[in-house]
């Protein structure tokens, strides 16, 4: 089946995550996904586990939904090769580094003189027109420029990463965000045009939105509650739970199911903006009080009033929950080479979209002389000395 995106044509010259996964996501809408890659191809085919060489387990979901093309970009008809490619694409998406695109004579201007309409988008670390325009990055360098390590930081005392590659992501949203709202932007006759997604930018403003509440006129960085090192699951008479009672009513009923009735006049807690200001003395007291019921008392208790909760679930139990199985979240596929894996399912439905046929993850290059000549390219000519 053909999804929203049919007809759309991205070429993707991306590696790692952050290009990829924005790829993914308009390849699950329908687009056509050319992924060119180098000779070794894209690194995380080789993160592992993999049961053959370039097929590791991330690329596997990563690289859904696309047709793979090798290209070795600095050898002899290799650009001749991918501007064919440009000629015939909607969308072009690159984390390459600006310095290195430059060599490879591979701007957004000298992509447009053989396509105008092309909507190009380039990621990178840091603005290209600032002073750390050149500077390589990484999840890690982002979280720390961003302020994402500092919040850790004011939060457990210790200045951790988030274990996720958040920067990588949230950026690749944003990537196929600004992709579909320039596709709209051309429909409605405004031309291709050039994007770019810096990534410490991205997540400044991503990391700010609640963090500056307290600094947009003026006070200090940083939201209380969420900063708090008190801040964390609640035990339970037999485990880990997340109870969270926000409003005053649930503040209430909690405090009287927990035998604790007082506490809901308490002055430090009598509102969600006090219980925010003194949110170190509230996860204290939240401590003392879940203790006095299980786990399954607790959610019974907490679905009836409507607050909020749940148990601390891992990544395996999470996906093991009757909610994410009935809902397909993640699913058993077949590759015609790499045999039966977890497949992760697209999140968001849609009313009036149909869910296209998956394309599994191609080995390096499998698409090459395919894709190649639907451009009018001839293939032999990457074989030449």
């Amino acid at each position: 089946m053909k999804g929203i995106l049919s007809g759309v044509r991205v070429v993707e010259l991306g590696s790692v995550i952050m290009v990829p996964y924005a790829a993914q996501q308009l390849g699950d809408l329908g687009a056509d996904i050319i992924k060119v890659e180098p000779p070794g191809g894209d690194m995380t085919r080789h993160y592992p586990p993999a049961r053959h060489p370039g097929m590791g387990g991330a690329g596997l979901n990563l690289n859904r939904n696309k047709r793979s093309v090798r290209i070795d970009l600095k050898a002899p008809n290799g650009r001749d090769a991918l501007l064919a490619l440009v000629r015939t694409a909607d969308v072009f998406l690159t984390n390459v580094r600006p310095q290195a695109l430059d060599r490879l004579r591979l701007g957004y201007e000298e992509l447009r003189t053989v396509n105008p309409g092309l909507v190009y988008v380039n990621a990178q670390g840091f603005r290209s027109d600032s002073a750390l325009g050149t500077r390589a990055a990484y999840d890690d360098i982002i979280q720390a420029v961003s302020g994402l390590v500092w919040l850790n930081e004011r939060a457990s005392g210790e200045p951790r990463f988030v274990p996720s590659l958040i920067a990588d992501k949230v950026c690749g949203l944003h990537i196929s965000q600004s992709v579909l709202a320039a596709l709209l932007h051309r429909e409605h006759g405004g031309g291709g045009q050039h994007i770019e997604v810096p990534m410490a930018d991205t997540m400044l403003a991503f990391n700010l939105v609640e963090h500056l509440a307290g600094a947009v006129m003026e006070g200090e960085f940083g939201a209380p509650r969420s900063l708090s090192r008190t801040r964390r699951a609640q035990r339970t008479a037999d485990g880990w739970m997340c109870v969270l009672p926000h409003s005053d009513r649930n503040w209430r009923d909690f405090c009287a199911f927990a035998g604790r009735p007082e506490l809901a006049a308490d002055p430090r807690f009598a509102d969600r903006a006090l219980r925010a200001r003194n949110a170190d003395e509230m996860y204290s007291v939240l401590d003392e009080m879940t203790v006095t019921h299980t786990r399954a008392e607790w959610q019974e208790f907490c679905d009836g009033v409507g607050i909020p909760a749940s148990p601390v679930h891992s990544l395996e139990s999470a996906v093991a929950t009757a909610y994410a199985h009935e809902g397909g979240l993640l699913a058993e596929a077949e590759h015609p080479t790499e045999g039966r894996y977890r497949s992760i399912a697209r999140p968001v439905r849609y009313s009036a979209d149909p869910v296209p046929t998956v394309r599994p993850c191609p080995a390096l290059g499998q698409h090459t002389d395919e894709v190649l000549r639907e451009a009018g390219f001839d293939p032999a000519l990457l074989k030449e000395e």
